[in-house]
């Protein structure tokens, strides 16, 4: 079974990353170990759902944050990538 946008290069991130498969009994656990769950704060009757919580391997969170990018169609803001033209549109 393939998916879309998932190449060669994500998929040896992920498996890279996922040393030991056994230890991950649900694949809804796996989230959790790239921190791609919210963070939460809670106090009283304060309950703030956030962002990611940004724990765990960064590099698997990237791969698969630009496999969804590209297969969602949308232009990932990358301020590495330089700035390239449409075609037809060249600048002399």
């Amino acid at each position: 079974m393939t998916t879309p946008s998932v190449g060669a290069i994500v998929a040896i991130i992920y498996k890279s990353a996922l040393d030991d498969p056994g230890r991950i009994k649900k694949s809804k656990n796996a989230g959790p170990l790239f921190g791609l769950t919210p963070k939460r704060y809670q106090s009283g009757e304060t309950d703030i759902t956030g962002g990611i919580s940004r724990v765990g391997d960064e590099m698997v969170r990237t791969a698969l944050y630009e496999a969804v990018m590209s297969l969602s169609g949308a232009e990932p803001n990358l301020p590495w990538l330089p700035e390239v033209p449409p075609p037809g549109r060249w600048m002399r």
